[in-house]
């Protein structure tokens, strides 16, 4: 997709398209713009018990932005009932430099030092769009996302898109709604000034926890 850059990325985002590869050796990039849309509503936002004991425990050390190339290479690498990702190298190169412009975030999850999971997605205004997430070690991609949320309520954002969903992001409060619904959403949204950076780089479990139930 020759002239498609960072600036017409962000475009995407506002009109409510996204891109995808066919797969992880396709180098072309296709616009989506699905009929229904995943979304996770941050005021229904749900932790289950046993992930909350998890996050309390501070099992993982929890980074924001630190390897951005490292979880997106995570989340491009095939894993257990994940043979094939839709992550190519134009795509690694147009997210890393909307991490470079400030646009593009990771949340990462270390033990030991090791990176072993974590998620990235692109905020505009006060929408965050979900790209994709990994995980080498139980419960870390659970775990960035609690961490992500707690960030996103901080940060006064109103629309967390996950472009569908699963039964992996269904027992945190995922649904479906219309494209008009989410049109809607999205412009209500990118009108707000999120700030991703609203919580110290680093925080607890605990504050992350609160943060959610605070800010319900």
């Amino acid at each position: 997709m020759k002239g498609f850059g960072p600036a017409e990325l962000l475009d995407c985002y506002a009109r409510g398209v996204f891109p995808m590869a066919e797969g992880r050796d396709d180098p072309r990039i296709y616009l989506l713009e699905p009929d229904e849309r995943g979304i996770i509503p941050l005021e229904g936002f749900h932790v289950p018990r046993s992930l909350r004991k998890t996050v309390r425990r501070d099992r993982y050390e929890i980074m924001i932005n630190r390897d951005f190339a490292g979880v997106i290479q995570g989340c491009a690498a095939p894993g257990e009932g994940r043979e094939e990702t839709w992550i190519n190298p134009a795509i690694c190169g147009l997210y890393a430099a909307l991490h470079h412009a400030g646009y593009a975030h990771s949340v990462e999850c270390y033990d030991a030092g090791y990176l072993v999971g974590g998620l990235y997605g692109v905020a505009l205004g006060g929408a965050f769009f979900g790209e994709s997430m990994f995980s080498r070690a139980t419960d870390a991609s659970k775990v960035a996302l609690v961490h992500l949320v707690a960030r996103l309520k901080a940060g006064g954002y109103t629309l967390l898109d996950t472009q569908f969903t699963t039964a992996h992001l269904e027992q945190f409060g995922a649904e479906v709604i219309t494209r008009q619904d989410y049109r809607t959403r999205l412009a209500q949204a990118i009108e707000k000034d999120g700030d991703f950076l609203a919580l110290p780089k680093r925080i607890s479990g605990d504050q992350a926890l609160q943060s959610i139930t605070q800010t319900s």
